[in-house]
C-alpha cells in the first residue's frame, strides 16, 4: 500500500474544541460527570425538602455549565480565592466540596464544613477550598470579595479573587460600591454574574433598561463581557482571560453568563405566580447537560453506554450520601453560641 505523506496542502484532522482550549478528553468527561453529580444532587435535595428534611433549597438547575466552566479556569489559574453566592452548588462541588458535605449542609447536620448546621446551607466558610460565603444578603459578598482583593494587592500576593452574584445583585448598592472601588484601585478581582433573567420574581426588563448587565462595567472603568452561560467552553475561556488580565495587574473584569433558571427562586417560592409553564418549557429546550453530552458524543469522547454507566455510578454516589447524611446527628444545642463571642 502506498504511504500517504502529509504536505502543507493536505487537509489536517480538525481538533476538537476542548483540545484547542487545552483540555484533554479525560478532563471534559470529568467535567461532564460533575455536571451530572450537581443535577442529581440538586434533584435529591429538592426531594428531601419536600419530605421536610431540608428546610430550604436554592436550585442551580440551568446554571451548571456557567459554574463549572468558570471553576475549570479558576483551578488551572494559580492562586485564587472565591466568594460564591447561594445558588453556586456546582461551583462548590467543582472546587472540592463533596456531595455528602453539601447534603449535610442542607439538612443542618454535624459534619458540614461550612457552618456545622448554623446557617443557610453551605453558608459560612470553607477555607480548605478557598471559599467564603458569610452572608445570604444579596450582593453582600461583593464588598467582602473586593476587600479581600485589596488585601492581596497590599500584601503583594498573586491571588485573584472571584466574586459571584445573580442578576438581581447588580441592582443593589453594594454592587456599585464594590465595582467602583475595584475599578479605581485596579484590584485583582473577577465579577461573575449568573444572569437567569429573574431577581426572585422580578424579570430583567423591570430591573434595568439595558439588555446586557455587562454593559454596566464600562461605568467603572473595566471590561464587561456577556457570554452564553449554557455553553461551558464560552464561560471557561472568558473566565480564564479575565483571571490572566487581573493577574498581570490590569484590574477587574465583569463577566455576565446568560443562564436559565428552571426551578423556583427557592423551595419557598411559587414561580407559577409570575412565570408561565410555556416559558420554562422553552428554556429547558437548551439544557446545559444535554448540550454538553451531545458535544462529547459527537466528538467521540463519550458513548451512550458510557453515559449510562456514568449516570448509574453518580446515582449510587448520591444514594450513599443521602443515607449517610440522614443518619448524621444534628449539632449539640449546647454549642449554639460557639464562635460568636471571644472567651
Amino acid at each position: 500500500m502506498a504511504q500517504v505523506r502529509e504536505t502543507a496542502t493536505t487537509p489536517k484532522k480538525r481538533q476538537s474544541r476542548h483540545v484547542t482550549l487545552g483540555l484533554t478528553d479525560q478532563e471534559v468527561v470529568e467535567h461532564y460527570r460533575k455536571m451530572v453529580v450537581t443535577r442529581t444532587l440538586d434533584e435529591r435535595v429538592s426531594a428531601l425538602n419536600r419530605q421536610g428534611k431540608a428546610p430550604i433549597t436554592a436550585s442551580c438547575q440551568g446554571h451548571e455549565a456557567a459554574q463549572i466552566g468558570s471553576a475549570i479556569a479558576i483551578i488551572k489559574s494559580g492562586d485564587y480565592f472565591v466568594f460564591p453566592y447561594y445558588r453556586d452548588v456546582a461551583l462548590k462541588l467543582a472546587l472540592g466540596d463533596t456531595p455528602l458535605e453539601i447534603m449535610l449542609g442542607y439538612q443542618g447536620k454535624l459534619g458540614g464544613p461550612w457552618s456545622e448546621g448554623r446557617q443557610f446551607a453551605m453558608q459560612g466558610a470553607h477555607l480548605k477550598h478557598k471559599m467564603i460565603q458569610i452572608s445570604n444578603v444579596v450582593a453582600a459578598g461583593l464588598t467582602q470579595a473586593v476587600g479581600y482583593a485589596l488585601a492581596c494587592k497590599m500584601l503583594g500576593e498573586k491571588t485573584v479573587v472571584l466574586a459571584y452574584m445573580g442578576d438581581g445583585a447588580t441592582s443593589e448598592g453594594e454592587c456599585h460600591e464594590a465595582m467602583n472601588f475595584a475599578g479605581i484601585h485596579k484590584l485583582p478581582v473577577v465579577f461573575i454574574c449568573e444572569n437567569n433573567k429573574y431577581a426572585i420574581s422580578v424579570p430583567l426588563p423591570k430591573q434595568m433598561a439595558i439588555e446586557n448587565v455587562a454593559d454596566r462595567a464600562a461605568g467603572y472603568g473595566f471590561p464587561g463581557i456577556a457570554v452564553d452561560g449554557l455553553a461551558l467552553f464560552a464561560v471557561f475561556r472568558a473566565t480564564r482571560d479575565a483571571i490572566e488580565r487581573a493577574r498581570r495587574g490590569a484590574g477587574p473584569t465583569f463577566i455576565e453568563a446568560k443562564v436559565e433558571r428552571y426551578m423556583p427562586h427557592t423551595s419557598d417560592d411559587d414561580d407559577r405566580r409570575y412565570r408561565s409553564r410555556e416559558e420554562i418549557e422553552q428554556a429547558r429546550k437548551r439544557d446545559p447537560l444535554n448540550e454538553f453530552k451531545t458535544y462529547l458524543v459527537a466528538e467521540g469522547v463519550l458513548t451512550e453506554a458510557q453515559d449510562k454507566e456514568l449516570r448509574d455510578k453518580v446515582l449510587a454516589e448520591i444514594d450513599e450520601a443521602t443515607e449517610l447524611s440522614e443518619k448524621a446527628p444534628f449539632p449539640d444545642p449546647s454549642t449554639f453560641y460557639d464562635h460568636l463571642y471571644a472567651s
